[in-house]
């Protein structure tokens, strides 16, 4: 027969057992669920995995075998990312989500080097679904120019469009 010592050590253990193996999904079962919605930077799904992870080198390790496998991929992303925003966000607010993600410098450079390409014909297909018409005085150009502008536009590319200041 058991005494309550007994007893309270044996609890004690199992919590114990308990509270260092995780439940739920693998980390690398997380990872692949996650990828599987959407493509994520590798930045981006180590801090989404950092909290279910034992160790640092654990999470590193998982980050390498699926870059390795071709499950996760910064190109991919960068791409994914650009073809979603690109119809209607400027290349200066593309860029700067690409970085945010942490991308190499090189790949954005190269993105924003072909978004650049294509920035007015994208602003101008903006601007004729908002606007559609040149803008009568200075307020309304003003008004059109930040909305623009807000979208991620370059003012070069603005001006090109909507042209000179109208006379007051």
């Amino acid at each position: 027969m058991r005494s309550d010592d007994d007893f309270e050590t044996l609890s004690h253990a199992v919590a114990e057992t308990a509270r260092v193996k995780k439940k739920g999904p693998s980390l690398k079962a997380r990872a692949i669920a996650i990828l599987s919605r959407r493509e994520n930077s590798r930045l981006e799904l180590q801090r989404k995995l950092a909290p279910h992870a034992e160790s640092p080198q654990e999470l590193d390790q998982l980050l390498n075998d699926l870059e390795r496998e071709n499950w996760l991929s910064n190109q991919r992303f960068a791409h994914n990312l650009v073809h979603r925003r690109a119809p209607t966000k400027g290349t200066g607010l593309i860029v700067q989500e690409l970085r945010q993600h942490g991308l190499a410098d090189e790949t954005v450079s190269d993105l924003q080097l072909q978004l650049r390409h294509t920035e007015v014909d994208r602003a101008r297909s903006v601007w004729e679904k908002k606007f559609g018409q040149a803008p009568e005085d200075a307020k309304a150009y003003a008004r059109q120019f930040r909305f623009l502008a807000s979208r991620g536009f370059s003012p070069e590319c603005l001006r090109r469009i909507l042209g000179d200041l109208p006379d007051q």
